[in-house]
């Protein structure tokens, strides 16, 4: 009876003995399911947060992207430009060009490289012939400040062939001498431009944004673009845009308050990606400029020199209160009395007290002629023929013509080469030469030639 209560208990004692392991694997199986899911939900989180640090910085992305890939996608994107190009090209009806569609994008504009040659000056601009560039200290500092695109060195290589001839304003090919004088003198200032740009141009972004097109203005009747260049006939050029649109019947009946404040006109960055794009690509865009110095001094004998409710107490005040010792309470109160002397300190002060006006900023930077590459170049020293040859080409009504009118002060001298000189001796030569320097690229670009005998 014993024996058969020990094996009894040994049979339950031997089959309760696998419970121990088959307890031990039944907890290391739930660890492991509990610990696998705790790292799905952490690699979940983990993603999230790549996210949220994605979305923190708008309009970068960081991808997984190979150079391979990339690559093939800008060779992708330049098809599809070529494309774009070579439909633009097409016709529709009436032998005018097709316009783009509403989605296409603000095409960039190319800049070859063009061998420099002898551009003959336009009588009465104060062009000057342009042979081989000379190395001079000013230009090594620019070459220092400012990337050169240079082409690829190849002393095998044959001569560049001479530059395409841009394309000429309607009617150009046909028009009586006077007018083929003019078309010329457009493509040699043309040619010039793009040269410049192409040897000069410190921005490698060629992509057109809203404040490129900012100063220039539209009038969608007769397919013309102006960028506006004050202190070089900007005023009557504007006149001229309200008669163009209906706006106003006569320009000479037009006040100077209806011209800058009664917002008749459009400027291009009011338009859609698309609008700005069509505008450029099939529009006239026209730029007028005048000789830097002659427009500086022009600029600051209108806002300084005359009474000016705006400028005085906006630029007068603090270039008083900065660059005028001992100054008294009445010019620090009223801003009036500023000097030609005070005006050129904060002009080259690179902390100026108060910003950039458009009355005394760079051409180059006012209207980026290196990114809208402007069909016809303009002169206000020879502005009445140039801009009424304009006129004529757009197909403008036979009795308007540009007006001659001065816009303020009617009745001070117009600022002449003279009394440019008469102003800038009122400056050291190093001043003179700093201003210079500050309008390098508009000497350059624009083939107006040395102001100052004494100037490198």
């Amino acid at each position: 009876m014993l024996w058969l209560d020990c094996n009894m208990l040994e049979t339950v004692r031997g089959r309760r003995r696998p419970r121990g392991p088959a307890r031990k694997l039944s907890c290391s199986f739930w660890f492991l399911l509990l610990f696998g899911a705790g790292g799905l939900v952490l690699f979940i989180h983990l993603q999230d947060l790549a996210d949220m640090v994605q979305l923190q910085a708008p309009g970068v992305k960081f991808t997984g992207m190979t150079r391979q890939t990339r690559e093939e996608m800008c060779a992708q994107q330049q098809d599809s430009e070529a494309a774009g190009s070579a439909a633009a090209g097409r016709t529709g009806q009436g032998g005018r060009p097709e316009e783009p569609s509403a989605d296409h994008a603000v095409s960039p504009m190319p800049f070859p490289a063009f061998a420099w040659d002898r551009v003959s000056g336009t009588p009465g601009s104060r062009e000057h012939e342009l042979g081989p560039p000379r190395v001079t200290k000013r230009r090594r500092k620019l070459l220092k400040t400012s990337p050169v695109l240079r082409p690829a060195s190849n002393s095998s290589a044959p001569p560049s062939s001479p530059p395409p001839s841009p394309p000429s304003l309607p009617g150009s090919n046909t028009a009586p001498p006077g007018r083929r004088r003019l078309s010329l003198a457009q493509e040699e200032r043309r040619h010039l431009m793009q040269n410049v740009c192409a040897r000069y141009r410190a921005d490698g972004s060629r992509t057109v944004t809203p404040h490129h097109v900012s100063r220039v203005y539209v009038e969608d009747r007769h397919r013309l673009l102006y960028c506006e260049v004050p202190k070089a006939g900007c005023s009557n050029w504007k006149r001229v845009l309200m008669v163009l649109s209906g706006a106003a019947p006569l320009a000479g009946a037009i006040d100077h308050d209806a011209v800058h404040y009664g917002n008749h006109l459009k400027r291009l960055d009011s338009f859609d990606r698309a609008g700005i794009a069509r505008r450029l690509r099939f529009y006239t865009k026209v730029l007028f400029v005048r000789e830097p110095m002659e427009r500086l001094v022009s600029a600051f004998r209108d806002k300084f020199e005359s009474p000016n409710s705006y400028y005085h107490p906006v630029f007068g005040k603090p270039i008083i209160s900065r660059y005028r010792a001992n100054a008294s309470k009445v010019a620090l109160k009223t801003g009036s009395g500023v000097t030609f002397p005070e005006f050129i300190r904060y002009l080259l002060d690179v902390h100026r007290p108060v910003g950039m006006d458009i009355h005394w900023e760079p051409v180059s930077q006012l209207c980026s002629p290196c990114l809208l590459d402007y069909d016809f170049i303009g002169k206000f020293e020879t502005i009445e023929e140039e801009a009424d040859f304009v006129l004529r080409q757009i197909g403008a009504p036979r009795n308007l013509t540009f007006p001659t009118f001065k816009d303020r002060n009617p009745k001070a001298a117009r600022t002449s080469a003279h009394m440019t000189e008469h102003y800038f001796s009122q400056l050291s030569t190093s001043d003179r030469q700093r201003a210079y320097d500050f309008y390098y690229m508009d000497y350059l670009m624009f083939n107006y030639s040395k102001p100052f005998q004494d100037l490198y």
